[in-house]
This record gives structure tokens, C-alpha cells and sequence, in this order.
């Protein structure tokens, strides 16, 4: 589904607007808000009573909540109704991070971390730096990112395989991806709203991100 937010003009932006500082400081506090709820639900809900949902039941939910919330904040132009639809994203993804990080060593997840947040911040400064290129990649990343889905589908479900090559493409993506949507956030409209969804947008990319890069780590060690 496409990401709307991105493409709202100053007709389609409700609120008023409000001085870049504020918009990023938005973005960095509901990005907060995120990462502290992701942690929050590894802390909370015991890693067994996770696994023990049937798979497709998990995953049923899993993607109607995402669904929903991803739906919920790029239709809405309320930053309140929008950080309900974050949270409808938000928990899920928390809950996939929680199965994740206890299949590995507790530094080895905060060594994962520290590099996450290292390429993110690189990724931000060059996506405010070279927007254009940014833009100019957008359909290549879009295509690329089809593309792996499907092949990574066929091997695990169909090969029963899987190839590192994979997670390294992955991770090159959603580099990509951060960059993109760091920039296009800071070129539409500043509204509170805007960074709210903005800022929705960032954390699936950076979760995605940390999960491969975790993955890729795992197992060089």
C-alpha cells in the first residue's frame, strides 16, 4: 500500500504549522515513544507465550494490525489519530522484535543497536543532504523491495532455504529507505501531524533495519 504522507501537499496538511526545530523534535519524540514501547514489550510479555500462538493466527494479527494502523495514519490528518494509528503498528513490531532478540546473546542485540543507530544517523544526514538523489532512487528501492519479498518467499516456503545475500540486500534497502523518507518528510508541509506520520514511517525502516543488520550479525558469530 502506498505511503501517502509523503505526497501531501500544503491544501492536504492539517494543522498549523510549526518551525522545523518543533517538527523534529516531534519526530524524534514519537521515534522515541516507539523504540521505548518496543522495549517495553520484550521486558513485559514473556518470550514463550509468544511462540506458543499458532503461526498463522501470529502472523494473521500481526499484519491486521499493521494494516490498520499504517491505514490510520496516513488518511488522518489529526496528530492525535495519528499516534493511535502509530501504536497499532508499534505493538506488533514490538512483538516480532521480542521472538527475534531472545534467539540471541543480550550484547550481541546491543551491539546490534549501536550500529542501527550509527547507519541511521548516517543514512538522515545524507538523506538531507542528497535529496534529490534520494528521490531520484525511490522507484529503484520500491521494485528492489518487491523483488526480494518474492524471492524470499519462495526460498523459505517453497526451497526451504535461506541466503545471507538476502539480509545484506535487505539492510542496503532499507538504508535507502531511511534516507528517502528522512528527506521527504523534510520536504512536505511542517505540521505536527506530519511528523507524527513521518516519524510511523521511520520506524518500520528502522526496525526492518535492525532486525537484518542483528540477523547478519547473529550469524557472523
Amino acid at each position: 500500500m502506498e505511503n501517502t504522507v509523503f505526497n501531501r501537499t500544503e491544501n492536504e496538511s492539517g494543522g498549523r504549522r510549526v518551525s522545523t526545530k518543533v517538527y523534529n523534535l516531534v519526530i524524534g519524540l514519537v521515534l522515541c515513544w516507539g523504540f521505548f514501547a518496543s522495549w517495553m514489550i520484550v521486558k513485559m510479555i514473556p518470550y514463550k507465550s509468544l511462540v506458543d500462538i499458532n503461526i498463522w493466527v501470529f502472523f494473521g494479527g500481526y499484519f491486521a494490525s499493521c494494516f490498520i494502523g499504517f491505514f490510520i495514519f496516513t488518511k488522518s490528518v489529526n496528530p492525535f489519530v495519528s499516534f493511535i494509528g502509530y501504536n497499532f503498528v508499534v505493538v506488533p513490531f514490538g512483538l516480532i522484535i521480542n521472538i527475534v532478540v531472545h534467539q540471541y546473546d543480550p550484547g550481541l542485540v546491543q551491539s546490534a543497536i549501536r550500529v542501527t543507530g550509527l547507519v541511521t544517523f548516517v543514512m538522515m544526514v545524507l538523506g538531507s543532504l542528497y535529496p534529490a538523489f534520494f528521490s531520484k532512487i525511490s522507484r529503484v528501492l520500491s521494485i528492489s523491495l518487491i523483488i526480494v519479498i518474492v524471492v524470499e518467499m519462495v526460498e523459505i516456503f517453497i526451497l526451504g532455504i535461506h541466503h545471507g545475500i538476502i539480509d545484506w540486500i535487505v539492510v542496503v534497502i532499507f538504508c535507502g529507505y531511511v534516507g528517502l523518507d528522512w528527506s521527504r518528510a523534510n520536504r512536505i508541509p511542517k505540521t505536527v501531524d506530519n511528523a507524527v506520520d513521518s516519524a510511523a514511517s521511520l520506524y518500520m525502516d528502522i526496525i526492518i533495519l535492525f532486525l537484518r543488520i542483528l540477523r547478519i550479525m547473529g550469524r557472523r558469530n
